[in-house]
């Protein structure tokens, strides 16, 4: 999930070619406001063309704090959000007593794990630390990953119940600290291995020469950690909406963003039905 960039604690919003906005001002007539972390990208200038050449009027909202964008929709300071995979989405649904639903499928990032200090796995000593997010939605394909890798060994097997909470720690060869996910990447300093997001990776200096570990994003089970385009429930067939969602797979747009250094992902076509019926999976196990 490429979720957030930069070191801040708080959201700041930011709107392309307008200036800046607060979440505080009315909603103009006409705009689509799409939450988004990453507005500096090149990609979404070409994707506000190509909208512009619809008659779709797009204006971003940046946020540098991931807890944020959600809420953000619910109150409707914004139309559109994209910036999380389902399973992410099913978590904070549950959490909050939302009922935020995917409309469109954007892409699935391969599970990395980056290392400054081993050049593999097997490299990595009895007793090393590994940091994670500490996003409980972000933690169990890190562990199968973890527990797939010989690294960690978790009571009861793997599985997608698997919680950090499960780790045995007596019996695992490495020891895992949770942190902000923003500071996963500056933790390589110190630390033997990390899983670094995709939106911090490429800031960082990360490149594929420091990846010592990748899952298989293609795996049907990961359906779950597709990126989204989210909306409210009650603007789920709203036609602009679904429009902007389809639009992310424009041949220009998608050009745009497989240019971006360090890209690593990998573009999906669910339907919006599809994405809605594992979100209701997913929503149904975290609620037991």
């Amino acid at each position: 999930m490429r979720i957030l960039r930069r070191l801040l604690a708080i959201p700041v919003l930011v709107a392309l070619a307008t200036g800046a906005v607060s979440c505080g001002q009315d909603h103009p007539d006409g705009v689509v406001r799409i939450g988004v972390n990453d507005i500096a990208q090149p990609h979404w200038e070409v994707y506000k063309r190509k909208a512009a050449e619809q008659g779709i009027t797009v204006e971003y909202v940046n946020f540098t704090d991931y807890k944020q964008p959600n809420p953000a929709l619910a109150q409707k300071q914004i139309d559109l959000n994209k910036f999380q995979h389902v399973r992410y989405l099913a978590n904070y649904n549950v959490a909050s007593n939302d009922t935020i639903v995917p409309i469109g499928a954007t892409e699935i990032f391969p599970l990395t794990l980056y290392s400054t200090k081993r050049t593999s796995v097997a490299e990595i000593p009895r007793g090393g630390q590994i940091t994670l997010s500490n996003n409980p939605a972000q933690q169990v394909r890190p562990l199968l990953g973890l527990s797939a890798a010989g690294l960690i060994v978790l009571k009861g097997g793997a599985s997608w119940d698997s919680t950090i909470d499960d780790v045995d720690t007596g019996a695992s060869k490495v020891r895992l600290t949770t942190i902000d996910p923003t500071l996963t990447a500056q933790s390589l300093d110190s630390v033997d291995a990390a899983f670094v997001d995709d939106t911090f990776a490429g800031p960082a200096g990360l490149t594929q020469q420091q990846v010592i570990y990748t899952d298989d994003p293609e795996r049907p089970e990961l359906k779950q950690y597709i990126n989204v385009f989210a909306a409210r429930a009650a603007d789920k067939d709203n036609p602009t909406y679904l429009k902007l969602a389809q639009l992310y797979h424009d041949p220009e747009v998608v050009a745009a963003v497989q240019a971006e250094t360090g890209y690593a992902g990998i573009f999906k076509t669910n339907d919006a039905a599809d994405l809605q019926a594992t979100l209701r999976e997913l929503e149904t196990k975290f609620r037991k």
